[in-house]
């Protein structure tokens, strides 16, 4: 019977001597030389597969840290976007308020309120344009 870990072994397995016996019996043909060889061999093999799980696992550990900040990052940036949404409704409906209460004023005053409207354009628009030149 294989051994019962997953791993696959390099020793050749027969099947067990007996019923009371718990420990494999190795093929005869093999020299003490090359049990030892092979023993050897399956614990560099084994060291090997540690350093590796080992090497594997500080990976698997890197990878969560950066998926719990990029976790981290969407839900604070969550709460900023539904704070700015918020924002953005109450300056829209300050803006709402402003632009129909100057729809009102503009009824009342008829042509001449367009034209202070457009000279104040002008004027600013000078203002502007002598500013960046000036600099």
């Amino acid at each position: 019977t294989p051994p019962t870990s997953g791993r696959s072994s390099p020793y050749a397995y027969d099947n067990y001597a007996s019923s009371s016996s718990t420990l494999p019996i190795f093929n005869a043909n093999t020299s003490p030389v090359s049990r030892f060889q092979s023993q050897r061999s399956a614990e560099e093999l084994e060291s090997q597969n540690d350093e590796r799980v080992e090497g594997l696992s500080a990976k698997v550990k890197l990878l969560k840290d950066i998926t719990m900040g990029i976790g981290n990052e969407v839900r604070e940036s969550t709460v900023q976007l539904t704070q700015m949404n918020d924002a953005f409704a109450e300056t829209s409906g300050i803006l709402s308020g402003t632009f129909r209460r100057m729809n009102a004023m503009a009824t009342r005053q008829g042509g001449r309120w367009a034209c202070y409207m457009i000279f104040m354009v002008i004027v600013f628009w000078f203002f502007i344009v002598v500013w960046f030149l000036r600099r």
